[in-house]
């Protein structure tokens, strides 16, 4: 009877000191940072993307267009420029009103880089980003990552994020210029080509006028103009294989 009740103590003694020794072990530590908010995919609109799954699908796409709001817009307010400028060259627009470059990261995961080989990608994304000027960057070179990875052969036209805001001084404009720096070094000379057409856009003072970007923001009919007469030269010899 008391080797039982001693056998009992000492197994109440050993559960004691286990549990005082878990509480005395350090937290495990958190998972590490996935990276900045600008590099990890996101889902948004997906009906919209959905809708461009069938259009990669179908195939037969030589040019491909990746962007927010601004790309979105060849379908409105630059519907009849794009018809005539780049819906010849088998040309696919994938931009999506509010996007960043999480959102184009997500849906270049999904996809949308599939069922077809370009071979010619134009990137611009950017502007709706509120992050830092290096994790933007950070965020398009994960989509320039994904466009190489899903599409091998295509070339990519990196655009500069287009100006914004009334004035050189804007802060947001002064952001997206910070980030065009940083993104300007993507450039290799060979498969990645950056192009700035953003004077073509602003007068001699830089100043940005509503007769272009009418919100100080979004391209009108002779937004798109300017966009596709500055960059169609280029896109035609990048197609060419030049």
């Amino acid at each position: 009877m008391m080797r039982a009740r001693w056998s009992a103590s000492l197994l109440v003694c050993v559960v004691a000191l286990s549990v005082r020794a878990e509480e005395k072990k350090p937290a495990t530590p958190p998972p590490a940072a996935a990276g900045p908010k600008a590099t990890v995919p996101v889902q948004k609109d997906p009906k919209r993307h959905e809708g461009f799954l069938p259009v990669a699908k179908a195939g037969n796409i030589d040019l491909l267009f990746l962007g927010d709001s601004i790309t979105d817009g060849w379908r409105s307010g630059g519907k009849a420029v794009w018809t005539k400028a780049f819906a010849p060259l088998k040309a696919a627009n994938f931009g999506i009103s509010g996007d960043r470059t999480e959102h184009v990261l997500w849906r270049c995961q999904n996809g949308e880089l599939e069922g077809y080989q370009a071979k010619l990608t134009v990137i611009m994304i950017g502007t709706n980003n509120r992050d830092k000027a290096e994790d933007v960057a950070a965020g398009i070179a994960a989509i320039i990552k994904e466009v190489e990875q899903h599409q091998p052969a295509s070339k990519i036209l990196l655009l500069a994020i287009f100006p914004r805001g009334a004035t050189s001084k804007d802060p947001l404009r002064v952001k997206n210029e910070d980030v065009n720096k940083l993104i300007a070094k993507f450039d290799d000379g060979k498969k990645i080509k950056y192009l700035d057409i953003n004077a073509k856009f602003l007068a001699a003072d830089g100043t940005l006028g509503k007769d272009i970007m009418p919100d100080l923001l979004h391209p009108n009919a002779k937004g798109y103009q300017i966009w596709a007469d500055a960059i169609l030269p280029t896109v035609q010899a990048m197609l060419a294989g030049k």
